[in-house]
């Protein structure tokens, strides 16, 4: 069985009055979605907040759910959408962050070899490089700014993406090609490649 008929069986089960399903599928998506909001909100007070909203809300729309997209789609649009009325009521662009936690490097299988290329100089260049790809994505306009974190950080497919943004996947890979560019125009001088290059 599949993630996605696996999803809709506890769907179906919350349709029909079981509130136990629905905690497990907040089970299953509880840290995805953190994670996405966390890109879009920087406070993790607030974004604790919108993700009980976005629940919330997902639970209350449940019975209209058709199945039509994948549940975890479904759900993180609506986390999407919640995050942006939330940044429209706070009056606040939605600031992303791209910081690496080396405490992550002790859970890959090759976490000896990373700590060992981690000299003070490629942490300081690292650190330069991660400070201005966080500039470059929080100078984005919202609608590339989402769609970039979706693909790059989220891992989602342009399929998925154009469901979640609500529109074309020709749009989204205009936008995900527009984020890109512009990030690496701010990398240029930082890492010294040519104009023609991105990296």
């Amino acid at each position: 069985m599949t993630d996605r008929e696996l999803d809709q069986q506890l769907v179906e089960r919350v349709q029909r009055g079981d509130k136990q399903a629905f905690g497990l599928l907040v089970a299953k998506y509880q840290r995805k979605l953190l994670r996405l909001l966390s890109r879009l909100i920087r406070d993790p007070a607030e974004v604790e907040d919108v993700a009980q909203e976005t629940f919330i809300k997902a639970y209350r729309a449940l019975p209209a759910f058709r199945g039509e997209s994948a549940f975890y789609t479904w759900l993180y649009r609506i986390g999407v959408n919640t995050a942006k009325n939330y940044l429209v009521s706070q009056r606040r662009r939605a600031p992303t962050t791209t910081g690496f936690n080396s405490e992550e490097a002790e859970t890959f299988e090759d976490g000896e070899q990373l700590r060992d290329i981690n000299t003070p100089e490629r942490l300081m260049m690292t650190r330069q490089i991660g400070q201005t790809v966080d500039a470059a994505m929080d100078t984005l306009p919202e609608e590339l700014r989402t769609a970039i974190v979706l693909r790059e950080i989220e891992g989602l497919s342009y399929e998925e993406i154009a469901s979640i943004m609500e529109c074309p996947i020709g749009t989204v890979r205009s936008r995900i090609f527009r984020a890109r560019e512009a990030i690496a125009e701010k990398l240029r001088p930082l890492l010294d490649t040519a104009s023609d290059k991105r990296w």
